[in-house]
């Protein structure tokens, strides 16, 4: 398929068809990480970063963690 690279305010832009966007499992506002290969422009989706809660508990130290915040006084049938 030919396609045309138009400008884009400074920058050039180039329209992906919906078909090539479905088989790449690109969508609207994704990140990818564009890279040269010799002369080619390849395109790689970067995806949702995936968490754990181990992982994330694991980087809880004593410089990042908080105290306790005093909400308030309890509204409504609290049990305290």
């Amino acid at each position: 398929m030919q396609t045309k690279i138009k400008k884009w305010g400074n920058s050039l832009a180039l329209r992906i068809p919906k078909s090539f966007a479905l088989n790449a499992n690109l969508r609207q506002n994704e990140l990818v990480d564009l890279t040269m290969d010799k002369e080619r422009i390849v395109i790689t989706p970067i995806g949702e970063k995936e968490y754990s809660l181990d992982d994330l508990l694991d980087r809880v130290n004593e410089n990042n963690i908080h105290g306790e915040f005093d909400t308030g006084a309890p509204v409504g049938k609290e049990i305290w």
